[in-house]
């Protein structure tokens, strides 16, 4: 996505907001708000297909990843912390849901490899910001902020069994 746009510093405080986020995600914010809903849209589908590939430990998704239900698509989701407490994130999102698997890679390149404490503090309505309200439903921005919380609290259990 290149470098940090006008909106955001080097920290990802998202000017005018008052509103800290991690800098890749301040940055996709940023893209995203630069662009009007037709490019949104497109944007959305075209970080769909940069959603990473699962690791072999996550292969059965259904069995060993949480399922987030308020999603239109079949989503599954996983959160490790290594010992730094740096997040990272696992999705499972079939290629036919290409909403779904651009939210999912917003979350991913956004926040995987932060801190657990900073991504914990990313605002619940945070998507807001993206502006997509025009491009897709409320039910799929639903599925997107239930992803958020999911997210919010494995890592608040990984934490809790460091």
């Amino acid at each position: 996505m290149g470098q940090l746009r006008a909106g955001a510093d080097r920290a990802g405080h998202r000017a005018g907001l008052g509103v800290t986020l991690p800098p890749q995600l301040a940055e996709l914010v940023d893209d995203f708000s630069a662009v009007g809903p037709k490019d949104r849209l497109q944007l959305l589908l075209e970080l769909s297909r940069e959603l990473p590939e699962l690791p072999a430990r996550y292969a059965d998704a259904a069995d060993t990843m949480e399922q987030v239900h308020e999603c239109q698509s079949p989503l599954f989701l996983a959160v490790e912390l290594d010992e730094g407490e740096h997040v990272h994130l696992f999705f499972s999102a079939p290629p036919e849901a290409p909403t779904t698997r651009g939210f999912a890679s917003i979350m991913h390149a956004g926040m995987d490899g932060e801190k657990a404490a900073d991504v914990l503090a990313v605002p619940d309505d945070f998507y807001v910001a993206l502006g997509l309200a025009q491009a897709v439903s409320p039910l799929r921005l639903r599925g997107m902020a239930a992803m958020l919380a999911r997210i919010k609290n494995q890592v608040r259990a990984n934490l809790k069994s460091l």
